[in-house]
């Protein structure tokens, strides 16, 4: 039986809940909005999008500009009564000796101890965000050693983003508050300090954003933890 959902400000339509296989895609709506889907079909002027929640909804061609494939792996939820997955771990660690050959390595490790964040991530996070440059700024606003937003920085009382103690401290501090909300999904949070725990949010994983998929992907390399 069909029920009525919005499923967006400008768009009303139907659900019907079926089982489908499942894929991953990402419709971007004429509204400008997106949504990632299993899947869908074309069945005359209507394209069936099946979601990955359950269920399909039905909408007009004309509602939608284009469907293109999601490249961010999503799993299937867990049966009923199935255990949960593990959090991440590690694959083939990065040996912690590389902290003595890198810059500011003292100050990672200590705050690494103190919060009980892997060093080795840290470490991939800093070199990615500014390859250790402290005085670094991006075009966005952020600051430092692990590109502190104005915001951040407020939030952790950081007088001076560009001091590399109190950067790495504050930006530490940030990934575990972001490692804990996520429950320990090392990937989700790396999603969220890049793109904001907001995106994550809304798109249920890793946004479907180039620049974010190829953050985690190359920080998760770099300290040596499994996709």
């Amino acid at each position: 039986m069909y029920s009525k959902v919005l499923f967006s400000s400008f768009v009303l339509c139907l659900v019907l809940g079926t089982a489908v296989p499942a894929s991953a895609e990402i419709v971007f709506l004429a509204s400008g909005q997106t949504i990632s889907i299993k899947s869908h079909r074309i069945e005359g002027d209507q394209i069936v999008l099946t979601l990955r929640g359950g269920g399909e909804v039905i909408c007009d061609k004309s509602l939608i500009s284009k469907i293109v494939p999601d490249e961010v792996p999503h799993p299937e939820p867990a049966e009923e009564g199935a255990a949960a997955p593990a959090p991440q771990k590690p694959a083939a660690k990065a040996d912690p000796r590389l902290l003595e050959s890198t810059p500011y390595g003292e100050i990672i490790a200590a705050m690494s101890q103190a919060h009980g964040v892997d060093p080795m991530l840290v470490r991939a996070v800093i070199q990615v965000e500014s390859n250790y440059r402290p005085r670094a700024r991006s075009h966005k606003g952020a600051m430092g050693l692990m590109q502190l937003m104005p915001a951040t920085a407020r939030e952790y009382n950081v007088r001076n983003p560009y001091d590399p103690k109190a950067n790495i401290a504050a930006g530490v501090k940030h990934l575990k508050g972001l490692l804990d909300r996520f429950e320990g999904a090392v990937d989700l949070a790396l999603a969220a300090y890049n793109a904001g725990e907001g995106a994550v949010k809304k798109f249920g994983g890793i946004p479907p954003y180039r620049e974010t998929r190829n953050y985690v992907s190359r920080i998760l390399s770099l300290a040596g933890w499994s996709q």
